[in-house]
């Protein structure tokens, strides 16, 4: 995925209210600017943080930019991290088309954002003559709070929780159900979090007893743009 435009580098001030960030502009001036993430961003709201920025395209934007990347210092190092939450289902989109993801290649059909469930949208239906629909389900991660581990979620997602029970519901119907989490950042392996939403951590658990599937792919990150890089291993939490 590239960027549709040449990103902007600002420096963080801080971010608040979940979408909202103040930032610093290279010629001095103060500009609010839209965080497209609803998480707690645990690691990545350092005040003078290194940021990248994109123009917004909407003419009805009431901020003239949005948040995609910080430059954070994380255990082992500096990287770039993707915050845009809304970035890993175009990531998706964009894998599957070009069958970067194994797991999920024989599907003759990817249709986005089907109603499923409990009053639920599923990210993605894969569906081919010869196979059992596939249910996708798509998380973005962002968390390091040790080197090298990835962790989902960080803070409290109850909406998280229901979407397994729905995928878990159409195992039990016959289906596929995967949940892929998309790594926009480096890392070594995932892990869920169970200390910060122990709910999340029993309903992942029972889920992938049930015949859910899971999967999480890092991603390959400059300010020009993000590629879905390699599967690493889901370990258990600690």
């Amino acid at each position: 995925m590239h960027f549709k435009s040449r990103l902007l580098e600002a420096r963080l001030i801080r971010r608040y209210k979940r979408f909202l960030a103040d930032v610093e502009m290279p010629d001095g001036s103060l500009v609010t600017v839209h965080c497209a993430n609803p998480g707690s961003m645990i690691g990545l709201q350092e005040a003078g943080s290194k940021v990248w920025l994109a123009k917004a395209t909407n003419l009805k934007a009431k901020l003239p930019y949005s948040l995609e990347l910080i430059e954070a210092d994380l255990p082992g190092g500096r990287q770039l991290v993707g915050v845009n939450t809304s970035n890993p289902n175009r990531l998706t989109q964009e894998a599957l088309d070009q069958k970067l993801i194994p797991e999920l290649q024989g599907y003759a059909t990817i249709k986005p954002e089907v109603v499923y469930g409990t009053r639920s949208r599923v990210d993605f239906l894969l569906t081919a003559d010869s196979r059992s629909d596939c249910y996708l389900e798509v998380k973005n991660c962002h968390l390091m709070r040790r080197q090298g581990i990835a962790e989902f979620p960080d803070c409290v997602t109850a909406r998280g929780a229901k979407h397994l029970a729905d995928l878990t519901n159409e195992v039990a119907k016959g289906h596929r159900a995967v949940l892929l989490f998309i790594v926009q950042m480096r890392a070594e392996v995932f892990c869920i979090s169970g200390d910060l939403d122990p709910n999340y951590a029993k309903a992942f658990s029972k889920a992938r007893s049930s015949g859910v599937e899971a999967y999480a792919y890092i991603c390959n990150i400059s300010n020009e743009r993000i590629l879905v890089e390699k599967r690493i291993p889901i370990i258990e939490g600690a």
